[in-house]
């Protein structure tokens, strides 16, 4: 039997003694505040020092965890940082498989369009779902103190053999800094890596990742650089190429070759992009790629999104009759 996932805990003393990529304890009392949730997901509130900007992305995180059922929110953890994401199980007595939902810059783990949406339908045709959003791109962060490599060092050595100030500083200076833009796609990277961990331990028969926006972009850059042999299929929806990242998406296609479904509206902008990756997919000969061409409803949401979660569904219905 798969292992159940349990509500968020929101404390943040217990928070910091979860394993990588494991679902957070249930809260058994009512005395987890807001406070608490804030404390969770920003440790620097607890400390009583919350810092002048945070991240926009850990701010909508927070708004999501007051409203939101707890037994919907999990508590991550990617490198040095923790993150929400969402989690639904499927209604049936066995599950197909999960799907994970990467959210596009600038978007929430519920977004209203899309993410929101699929989140909670798939779950009646038999999907776990498991969404997550981006952190915010570096250049939109607080500037971090900048260590003077060549600064006064104190003249004393360590006595226990530590270097000295001065050679600490020279050590410092040997060691190259990464751009903001490998921190922003390494921390991407390790979000990916927790939820497909939490996916895991489910034991689904079947993981998919699905990519909205720029999402589609950074789960494309995750299976073309990781190519993790579990992640079944890859479903993209409106794709965007990530602002300032490289490769391009032409690029990364190249090589993949598990079953992709590439969801896109053919009333937009995006539809030339769309063409481009078609294009792309017949160069390479990609054994199962298809694209499906949708049509935007501005007027009416409801109906566009049911039109999408329908098209998906079907997809998805293929994907495991093919297998």
């Amino acid at each position: 039997m798969p292992r159940a996932i349990r509500p968020l805990l929101t404390a943040l003393s217990l928070s910091l003694l979860l394993p990588i990529g494991a679902p957070a304890e249930e809260a058994g009392t009512a005395s987890n505040t807001a406070g608490d949730q804030d404390a969770a997901l920003d440790p620097s509130v607890a400390a009583g020092s919350r810092p002048a900007q945070t991240e926009r992305s850990a701010d909508a995180a927070r708004a999501l965890s007051r409203h939101l059922p707890g037994q919907e929110q999990q508590l991550l953890q990617a490198g040095d940082e923790a993150f929400l994401a969402l989690w639904r199980p499927a209604n049936t007595a066995e599950a197909h498989g999960v799907v994970v939902l990467i959210a596009g810059a600038g978007e929430s783990p519920d977004w209203p369009r899309v993410i929101g949406p699929l989140r909670r339908k798939l779950p009646n045709a038999g999907w776990h779902s498991l969404s997550l959003s981006l952190p915010d791109p570096q250049d939109s962060l607080p500037p971090a103190p900048i260590k003077v490599a060549n600064a006064p060092a104190p003249v004393d050595a360590d006595p226990a053999g530590e270097p000295s100030g001065a050679d600490a500083a020279s050590l410092q200076a040997d060691q190259p800094l990464q751009a903001p833009d490998e921190r922003h796609a390494l921390r991407i990277k390790q979000r990916i890596a927790a939820a497909l961990e939490l996916a895991r331990q489910q034991q689904a028969r079947h993981i998919v990742l699905l990519g909205h926006g720029s999402g589609g972009y950074w789960s494309t850059r995750y299976l073309n650089e990781e190519r993790p042999a579990d992640v079944r299929s890859l479903l993209l929806v409106d794709i965007q190429p990530a602002a300032d990242a490289s490769p391009a998406l032409d690029e990364l296609q190249t090589g993949l070759t598990l079953a992709t479904g590439d969801f896109y509206y053919q009333d937009r902008q995006l539809e030339r992009n769309a063409a481009r990756r078609i294009q792309a997919s017949k160069r390479q000969e990609h054994p199962a790629y298809t694209q499906v061409a949708l049509k935007a409803l501005p007027g009416n949401p409801e109906v566009e999104q049911e039109q999408l979660y329908r098209r998906l569904r079907g997809w998805l219905t293929l994907q495991l009759k093919a297998r």
